[in-house]
């Protein structure tokens, strides 16, 4: 298989800064699964609260997973003006974040 082609998932840890509220939270929550409906690369949207009993998230609180159908659709989907403009606001929301794009793979 090429390197490019192919699904990516697109993998956002986040905590949140201490005086950002639940609603606040709750309202960039629903701007961020709103871009699929506003980007066409981005094909689907999860996410979640740790519930881990391992305590190893290193204060991460929360992921987000985008799929695209290829590296390039990652691409195009970050460059997006909608999601640019999104980024810039979410980020401004968070005390820490770790980002990562990955091609699943069977065993």
């Amino acid at each position: 298989m090429e390197e490019g082609k192919g699904p990516v998932k697109h993998v956002l840890l986040a905590k949140f800064k201490d005086d950002v509220t639940e609603e606040k939270i709750d309202e960039l929550i629903k701007g961020y699964a709103n871009l699929v409906n506003l980007i066409e690369p981005m094909k689907a949207f999860q996410w979640g609260k740790d519930v881990s009993i391992e305590n190893l998230h290193q204060g991460f609180t929360h992921i987000f997973e985008s799929s695209f159908e290829s590296k390039e659709a990652v691409a195009e989907y970050v460059h997006h003006p909608s999601h640019v403009e999104f980024a810039n606001m979410f980020l401004g929301s968070l005390d820490k974040v770790l980002v990562i794009d990955y091609k699943p793979t069977s065993v």
